[in-house]
């Protein structure tokens, strides 16, 4: 049997970690890492000889069927979702073996490593999803488990309302997304919501669906990868989310989850390519996304929280990529991005082990106490900056290149982006590694083994990563689109030249202001400190949200509390009162008195009489 074959698998070995995590309870912690260890070690080597063997193959099972309408689930194995299986594989073992030292000491480790292993669980079943309806019921659930994961360490306020936030924000988009859903299974011909049934249909524009329709549910489908993946508007949860265990941060918030929405439109992508407005949206919503988290990269003084800005400006470029075509530039970059990311979050962890801050401006001269992480963070940072030959050069340069051919002002903002971000990382490593050691840093130590080693793994395939994909070499092309592979541009060397001295001049810029103090880069905002708290606060966007959407709503909410205490419940009490009063009357008339009853009787007679009287009198 082919390896494809049993793909079905790969979810299942951590379904299966989860569960005995579950059922042993938290006086199992030694045995916690072990178990889910094993659990996405499992997924990792299936994962691989899948991707390995190559096949192609699909299989589903009716799951319910009413009259003539039926609904399945099943797998798909191809090029693209056996990329993605590795991908989250990869990372998910790695965290798992380093969350060993990071969580060690947290009382509910077993728990933690459940919902990491359901998380895994969910985002595999996302990726081998064959339809858009199973796809959409993992990525709730994957949004779920990001819930549990961000405020895992729910005695801190400050985790458990990210948590909120993460997932209020998140159904925003979602709600497009089961919109989308909803719109595909009404307007595809039977109903049909599988991907191959999607490509079909709108591949080459055969117009069984109108045009119009095309473009809504296109950006219905971008509605949902902007929540999941953190785009301009809805970013606003991602730098919140950071208040989850540093680990989390870099399985989810850094590489797989945030990755679901970029995914998600190249899983889609037949129903982009139909619509130019959709094309031309996901590319400037994607330019402008990663410009405006750059810009507030540059002035955070939280480790984490600079990250995960980072992380939000990336994937703007990932989206940029989809926007313009390049279908092999975006999903490049997310495979090099989930290396490098991840290597950073786990150093940004392994700063705070050593520590207990995360706060740039209490730090610096680590590197002396922390030389090994100083070193793995580096390799991270300039895969980032894109700095050849890491990883991040070359698939940076993917996405310059198809930019440049598309849209020369899309590419402006390309180099523009790269720039900010070998500044704001120059900034990072120098103000935390350089320097003289702060009295923080003086007491510091390296990290057990058991971290640093999945941060040099990290570190190697931040390094070689970048290979599969050159200007003279297209293999991550052929693997991904086979005959459909663009041609390499004749001139393939003037992007990578270019995009590569935008890089070493932002971090020539860096050490000039953080190390050899020549230039000062804040002198300017230190002059208009009223930019400087606008870029600081995000563009206070979040103060935005709360006066035209959080306090509205909160007004609503109120409104509706009091008419339902008052007014609803004001009638059903009326109506008890007046039955339990009826109840009381009532009780004192039937008393067993005989003449109670006799004068009763009388009045009631006498009432008759009048009333019959008063009939007469009357008419």
């Amino acid at each position: 049997m082919a390896y494809s074959q049993a793909a079905w698998l790969i979810p299942v070995f951590p379904l299966a970690a989860f569960l005995v995590l579950t059922a042993l309870g938290r006086s199992f912690r030694r045995s916690a890492p072990i178990i889910a260890s094993i659990g996405t070690l499992g997924s990792l080597a299936l994962s691989v000889l899948v991707m390995v063997e190559g096949v192609e193959y699909r299989d589903r099972i009716n799951w319910i069927k009413i009259g003539d309408l039926s609904l399945s689930i099943g797998f798909d194995v191809n090029h693209l979702t056996s990329l993605m299986l590795v991908i989250v594989s990869i990372v998910s073992f790695l965290v798992c073996m380093y969350s060993a030292g990071y969580m060690r000491d947290d009382e509910r480790l077993t728990v933690f490593y459940g919902y990491v292993s359901l998380f895994v669980f969910a985002m595999m079943g996302l990726v081998l999803a064959d339809n858009m309806l199973m796809l959409y019921l993992f990525w709730e659930l994957v949004g779920v488990c990001s819930f549990l994961l961000v405020g895992f360490w729910y005695h801190k306020p400050e985790a458990k309302a990210a948590a909120k936030k993460a997932f209020i924000v998140t159904r925003i988009g979602d709600a497009g997304l089961l919109l989308a859903v909803l719109l595909l299974f009404w307007y595809m011909p039977n109903h049909a919501l599988d991907f191959v049934g999607i490509q079909n249909v709108f591949q080459g524009q055969s117009g069984a669906v109108d045009a119009q329709i095309t473009t809504l549910i296109a950006l219905l489908v971008f509605m949902g990868a902007i929540g999941k993946s953190g785009q301009f508007p809805l970013h606003v949860w991602l730098p919140d989310a950071m208040e989850g265990p540093t680990p989390i941060s870099a399985l989810i918030h850094a590489a797989t989850m945030v990755a679901a929405g970029v995914f998600l439109i190249a899983r889609t992508f037949v129903l982009f390519e139909a619509s130019a407005v959709a094309m031309d949206t996901v590319a400037y919503i994607g330019a402008f996304t990663a410009l405006f988290a750059a810009s507030i990269a540059l002035v955070q003084h939280d480790v984490k929280r600079i990250l995960a800005y980072s992380t939000i400006s990336q994937l703007g470029y990932m989206m940029m990529a989809l926007g313009v075509g390049s279908l092999t530039g975006a999903i490049f970059h997310l495979m090099t991005h989930a290396f490098f990311k991840a290597l950073l979050f786990l150093g940004a962890g392994s700063i705070i082990h050593a520590t207990k801050t995360q706060d740039i401006r209490e730090l610096g001269g680590l590197g002396g106490r922390m030389r090994l992480t100083a070193l793995l963070f580096g390799v991270g940072a300039l895969a980032l900056s894109g700095i050849p030959p890491f990883a991040g050069f070359w698939s940076k340069d993917t996405i310059l290149a198809a930019a440049l051919d598309s849209n020369p002002a899309l590419f402006a903002a390309g180099l523009l982006g790269a720039l900010l971000t070998a500044l704001y990382m120059a900034r990072l490593f120098f103000r935390v590694f350089a320097g003289k050691p702060s009295a923080i840093s003086e007491a510091a130590h390296e990290s057990p083994a058991v971290m640093t080693i999945p941060m040099l793994a990290l570190a190697v395939l931040a390094l070689g990563a970048g290979f599969v994909e050159t200007p003279w070499y297209d293999g991550l092309s052929q693997w991904l689109l086979g005959d459909e592979a663009p041609a390499h541009a004749a001139d393939g060397y003037t992007v990578p030249i270019i995009g590569a001295a935008v890089a070493l001049l932002g971090l020539y810029i860096g050490w000039l202001a953080y190390v050899k103090r020549t230039i000062r880069l804040s002198a300017a905002l230190d002059a208009m400190p009223s930019a400087r708290r606008l870029l600081e606060n995000g563009y206070g966007l979040d103060a935005l949200y709360t006066h035209l959407i959080v306090k509205p709503y909160r007004l609503l909410g109120s409104c509706v509390q009091l008419f339902d205490r008052y007014v609803v419940d004001g009638l059903v009490q009326l109506a008890a009162f007046g039955v339990s009063a009826l109840g009381r009357g009532t009780a004192r008339l039937q008393n067993g008195q005989v003449q109670t009853y006799g004068l009763a009787a009388v009045i009631g007679l006498l009432v008759l009489i009048v009333v019959l009287a008063g009939r007469r009198l009357w008419s």
